[in-house]
């Protein structure tokens, strides 16, 4: 299942795209499942590369889910309006419990250099932020 504010939140970071290829950054999307043709669907929003984690593997050892109550949350029904008055439709199909997440990741020992995770669905990550930390790449 994938909720109207992930299509939101890749077209922010795609827009990063161009200061991110200045800085030798590429910009990779890893997603849990194909449903039909739901990554076909992704695409549009996201500039970079997507990747299908089918197993999991990249989520962790534990996945983070927000249960049937997070619905519940006044902030995931705002941050759901917020995408559907730009535009941004989700679909029903899958499991749409998984929470997800940006990260910037430098190479070798650099490692983690940000790391946002959802709290509850559609809490974005800051982008300018992205951007501060991608210029930090390779740098320290």
């Amino acid at each position: 299942m994938e909720a109207p504010m992930c299509p939101q939140e890749a077209s922010e970071l795609s827009s990063l795209k161009p200061k991110l290829e200045e800085l030798g950054v590429p910009l990779y999307a890893v997603v849990k499942e194909n449903i039909g043709a739901e990554i076909q669907n992704f695409k549009p929003h996201f500039a970079g590369e997507i990747f299908l984690d089918d197993q999991r593997r990249f989520y962790g050892p534990r996945v983070r889910k927000m249960g049937f109550m997070g619905f519940l949350r006044t902030g995931v029904w705002k941050n759901g309006f917020r995408a559907f008055r730009r535009g941004f439709l989700g679909n029903v199909y899958g499991e749409g419990f998984v929470l997800g997440g940006v990260f910037v990741i430098g190479p070798g020992q650099q490692g983690i250099l940000l790391e946002h995770r959802e709290k509850e669905f559609g809490d974005k990550v800051n982008i300018l932020a992205v951007l501060r930390t991608a210029r930090k790449i390779g740098v320290e």
